[in-house]
């Protein structure tokens, strides 16, 4: 009896057990796994060199327009100048802003780099007359940029009339700041002289000696069969130096297209 007992209770204890851990499971399985939360996006600002590059220009171009400064002197003791660029010495900001309100004017930064900073006082009309003349004065300034170059191929038994047209296209390129590369083929005669196709860049140059120069002078190529050249326009210093030489035509500035004195473009025969 006591076995019999003993197993009974061994067996209601594993079914007991087994309904628990069934349980459990069901449970679980009803449920489901946790399904993943979908990824959050982070925002962020990306690192960009063209954006430093960006805000350090934006913040160069403002420090070095032209505008007034108002009242935020940082600077203790700054050189005044009046209205008049009358020298007004050093002063204390305390004293420019009392000016400043009394004469109502406003102050320019002129110089940060001086010691103490040079500013100056300024009328509203003033200031806009000043950004009026810098910005025609960027206008007028030439654009940085890489130099083109035109080319021009022809060949030294050329007549006259034709060199002289192909000199007036030379001296046009080179009004518009352009590079022109020469090249003078041999001609077909067999009595012709060696040095002719190197005399006819040389008349070329001297043709539009006011505008232009060597940049680089005559070489041979293609096994002595022709003569290449590059003219380049005259720097300023450059015209400026030819003008003022003795025995130079005048007007040449004024008078390269109508075949006055200067580059006419019209070759010497």
């Amino acid at each position: 009896m006591a076995a019999l007992f003993l197993k009974k209770l061994t067996l209601q204890t594993i079914k007991t057990e087994n309904c628990c851990i069934r349980r459990c499971l069901s449970k679980y399985i009803l449920q489901g796994p946790a399904s993943p939360r979908p990824p959050r996006l982070i925002h962020a600002k990306a690192f960009s060199t063209e954006d430093t590059q960006d805000e350090s220009t934006k913040k160069k171009k403002n420090e070095t327009a032209f505008s007034s400064v108002g009242r935020k002197i940082n600077e203790r003791i700054i050189h005044v100048l009046d209205e008049q660029g009358n020298d007004l010495g050093h002063m204390h900001r305390a004293n420019v802003i009392r000016l400043m309100a009394e004469r109502d004017l406003r102050l320019v930064k002129r110089d940060a780099s001086a010691e103490p900073p040079q500013y100056q006082l300024l009328t509203g009309a003033q200031i806009y007359q000043e950004r009026l003349r810098l910005r025609e004065a960027e206008r007028a300034a030439p654009k940085p940029g890489p130099t083109l170059t035109k080319e021009l191929t022809f060949s030294s038994n050329i007549g006259q009339h034709d060199l002289n047209t192909k000199s007036k296209q030379i001296q046009q390129w080179i009004e518009k700041k352009y590079k022109v590369q020469i090249t003078v083929k041999k001609g077909k005669s067999a009595d012709e002289p060696e040095d002719k196709m190197e005399e006819m860049c040389n008349r070329i140059v001297q043709a539009v000696s006011g505008i232009a120069t060597f940049s680089s002078r005559p070489q041979p190529i293609r096994g002595g069969k022709a003569v290449m050249c590059v003219l380049r326009p005259l720097s300023k210093k450059e015209e400026a130096a030819w003008r003022a030489a003795p025995g130079t035509p005048r007007g040449d500035a004024l008078n390269r297209g109508d075949g006055k004195d200067g580059a006419s473009g019209v070759l010497p025969q």
